[in-house]
């Protein structure tokens, strides 16, 4: 049962709702156009502010129902209470590395902050707080998702010491900003395109 639910939060993952929001809304497939990315921010670059809330929301909240869906299946089964932040793990790592999408996936933000927020109501905040300030104020999304992610290491620390839990939330920002390696490289060189607007 444990291993189960780890493999349904996976695929639970794997739904891109970057891709669902381009069918709904009659968009470019997001993978052609911008940073061929199939995030919200990629999204917003095609000028529809709807698809790319819808696209937000969705990935937010698989990974916050992820984590919920094991807090519950675990209390039901009376499974191992791990059972609960690898299924965390496992839903963005699905986002990030879909196996339905050859393993192209998105960079993991929205995801990671459902995750965040259904384990630690305190760390999802903050890191909602940091990732919205950095945006508003600079208006870069990748900046923003350094931040957060600083602000996640930093309160998952002290919220979780040196435990499992610590570990697994720091391997999941060490990821994210890996996949976030070439934004950090555009942002030094004064390339990074700015919230909403088009990559060339």
């Amino acid at each position: 049962m444990f291993l189960f639910v780890l493999c349904l939060n996976y695929l639970l993952g794997n739904i891109s709702f970057g891709l669902v929001s381009a069918k709904i809304f009659k968009l470019q497939d997001p993978r052609t156009f911008g940073s061929k990315n199939i995030g919200a921010t990629n999204i917003l670059r095609s000028g529809n502010k709807s698809a790319a809330i819808f696209t937000l929301l969705g990935d937010f909240l698989k990974g916050y129902i992820a984590v919920c869906l094991a807090i519950y299946l675990q209390h039901i089964f009376n499974l191992d209470v791990h059972v609960i932040i690898y299924s965390g793990l496992c839903v963005f790592i699905g986002h990030v590395y879909p196996v339905l999408l050859k393993f192209k996936g998105g960079k993991g933000v929205a995801a990671a902050a459902g995750v965040l927020l259904a384990l630690n109501t305190i760390i999802g905040l903050i890191a909602l707080m940091a990732w919205l300030l950095t945006a508003v104020i600079f208006r870069y999304s990748s900046l923003a998702a350094v931040f957060a992610s600083i602000s996640v290491m930093l309160t998952s620390l002290i919220v979780y010491k040196f435990s499992l839990d610590f570990y697994i939330i720091l391997s999941m920002v060490l990821i994210l900003l890996y996949k976030h390696k070439s934004n950090i490289s555009n942002l030094i060189n004064g390339l990074e395109p700015k919230i909403g607007k088009n990559t060339h």
